[in-house]
């Protein structure tokens, strides 16, 4: 059975986000990762778009980003 190419094993998915494996399977269980789906009583995979949105809404602004003033105008 072949995979499709937008879904990503646990290991795969904890590579791609730069992480171990096991802070993965920590965060699953704790319920605050990424999401995922069961393809199987054990089987777990993540879409690489659930991966994508995680991190896109865990982004920081940079520093002095809000309410930052242009110093030449002053």
């Amino acid at each position: 059975m072949n995979e499709q190419p937008n879904t990503l094993t646990p290991k795969k998915a904890a590579s791609y986000l730069g992480i171990s494996e096991a802070a993965l399977r920590l965060w699953r269980s704790e319920g605050r990762g990424p999401r995922f789906f069961r393809a199987g009583e054990k089987l777990i995979r993540y879409r690489r778009a659930d991966l994508d949105f995680w991190i896109e809404a865990r982004l920081s602004q940079p520093t002095g980003a809000k309410g930052d003033t242009n110093e030449k105008g002053q």
